[in-house]
């Protein structure tokens, strides 16, 4: 997967990971590959599953830090484990593109590093702000904001209307 220049898709994935974990390795591979994440260092593995699901879980905890500075180290630490310095790479001749990672890792590393580095490009350029846990009463999903207005709080429509005709009923009564 290249990221686009805002990180969208990989944070999008990040969520679509952390809210409907796949329950094999096939769903995983199907899910990155219906996202357009590419494994170019290898087939995944069973490991690969399980490691993918602790880091989406470690993942899910920048979504849900309460305040920037927590949100940043959050990241700030999954950046240090699985990143490593830019470089520029075109292999199989696909396109001049940056790596954030060494070579010869596993799938499930190099999936941890584009959504890691993905989702630091996306705070960066849309604001820190713009991935947290569905204000909705009783939902708990991730929601990436890749709105134009920046003021996403609820993971869908249907949680952002329901709470919406929570707040009428309560207003009516007085």
């Amino acid at each position: 997967m290249h990221f686009n220049h805002d990180g969208r898709s990989a944070v999008q994935l990040g969520a679509s990971l952390a809210n409907q974990w796949p329950a094999d390795l096939d769903s995983l591979v199907m899910r990155c590959v219906d996202a357009g994440f590419v494994f170019d260092t290898g087939q995944p593995t069973s490991r690969d599953h399980s490691f993918t699901a602790e880091f989406i879980s470690e993942w899910r905890d920048v979504a849900a830090a309460s305040d920037s500075v927590s949100r940043s180290t959050r990241l700030n630490a999954l950046l240090a484990t699985h990143a490593s310095a830019p470089r520029l790479t075109d292999h199989a001749a696909s396109g001049w593109h940056l790596h954030f990672r060494d070579d010869n890792i596993s799938a499930g590393r190099s999936l941890a590093t584009l959504i890691s580095v993905g989702t630091a490009v996306h705070l960066a350029a849309r604001g820190i702000d713009r991935i947290g846990i569905c204000a909705a009463h009783n939902c708990d999903r991730v929601y990436a904001d890749v709105s134009r207005n920046g003021r996403q709080r609820y993971c869908s429509s249907v949680c952002g209307n329901r709470m919406a005709a929570r707040r009428h009923r309560e207003a009516m009564r007085g």
